[in-house]
């Protein structure tokens, strides 16, 4: 095999909870994260490690066993990328891409893996480039300004959230709960920003019509996934009648799903976790734009290695919602950096320049 593989399943608690509407009981307090580093054979024991990482989001039918499982198979599927990323940038570029292509063309769904060796793959070829993300993407817009998320609580606890998220340009909250319309009103007691609602599939449509008027009174920018994935009719007929932009994100898992979408949503959220990594991420924002949509790029509950990621093709995102590591009670992960204006501020090391806090993987 062209590549080796280590990887690490972490436990990592929160530093609040974090409940979702389709959380399962119990969860909101440690999430799993899955992380790898990645080597080719071919430099020999002391050629360059490709740092990656990938969430197990098991609403897309990952687990962390079943990213172990099909380890393996990815690697084994992109060997004939191999001799192309070991070549100069245009040539490495293209065999990334080729490397993406050939994970997606093995084995459906599995975003997670394919994103753990995607990215490790970009930390690579970044490495042995002497390169960072940014020039090895050739992607070197403004980084766009993060959100911070607050998860379904009691109005009171979330508003004391968000008095604490003040300096963030823009508040994402989580709804779908039976006091969703206290909470809004109690965030937006404390806070002035503009605010973006996430109901992960949560709201009915009669619901949903009925809370427009009072979103918009509470300054609400844009409305995210309010209905089941699958339910495209809700979808269109809500933004039919809705002054804010609709925005997919459970419907919208990978590049594939964008054609079927136009018409239905005005925007779309990409997840490095759903579509299989950064370049995937990045094709996918490209064809949104291209379609139309506005562009959201989010995460999930993830370490700075996916969010450094992330923040490098966020440039091609109106709206960035990359605050997956500052959910967690501790980073493993060191080396990335946000500045004052709430934009991640990436290292200047080859690759993603980020390194694990306890050394290499045991």
């Amino acid at each position: 095999m062209m590549f080796s593989i280590r990887h690490q399943t972490l436990r990592l608690p929160l530093r609040d909870p974090f409940i979702i509407a389709r959380s399962a009981p119990g969860e909101g307090h440690v999430i799993t994260t899955v992380v790898v580093e990645l080597r080719d054979e071919a430099d020999g024991g002391a050629g360059p490690v490709g740092l990656g990482e990938g969430y197990p989001d098991t609403f897309y039918g990952d687990t962390a066993e079943t990213m172990a499982a099909v380890f393996p198979l990815l690697l084994e599927a992109i060997a004939p990328a191999a001799a192309g990323l070991r070549g100069p940038l245009a040539e490495a570029q293209a065999a990334l891409e080729q490397a993406a292509d050939l994970m997606a063309g093995a084995i459906a769904h599995h975003g997670g893996a394919k994103c753990a060796i995607d990215v490790a793959l970009h930390d690579l070829v970044g490495k042995r480039l002497g390169l960072s993300l940014p020039d090895v993407l050739g992607l070197h817009g403004e980084i766009t300004p993060t959100d911070f998320t607050l998860g379904i609580d009691e109005p009171q606890v979330v508003a004391a959230r968000a008095k604490r998220a003040i300096d963030f340009p823009a508040l994402k909250i989580k709804v779908g709960g039976a006091s969703d319309l206290a909470t809004l009103e109690a965030v937006r007691s404390v806070y002035a920003g503009p605010i973006r609602v996430d109901a992960n599939m949560g709201w009915t449509p009669a619901g949903a019509v009925a809370l427009l008027p009072e979103l918009v009174r509470l300054g609400v920018v844009l409305v995210e996934q309010p209905f089941p994935a699958h339910r495209l009719d809700w979808l269109r007929d809500l933004q039919a009648v809705s002054p804010l932009p609709i925005v997919a994100d459970e419907s919208a898992v990978t590049i594939d799903d964008l054609d079927g979408l136009v018409g239905v949503v005005d925007g779309v959220n990409v997840k490095l976790a759903k579509v299989g990594g950064v370049g995937p991420a990045r094709r996918m924002l490209e064809r949104a734009r291209a379609l139309g949509f506005r562009t959201f790029l989010g995460c999930m509950e993830e370490t700075s290695i996916v969010i450094a990621a992330s923040a490098a093709v966020s440039p091609l995102a109106e709206w960035a919602d990359l605050d997956g590591c500052l959910l967690l009670a501790d980073d493993p992960v060191e080396g990335l950096t946000i500045g004052a204006d709430k934009r991640w501020r990436l290292p200047d090391g080859p690759g993603l320049g980020l390194r694990l806090k306890a050394g290499d993987l045991p």
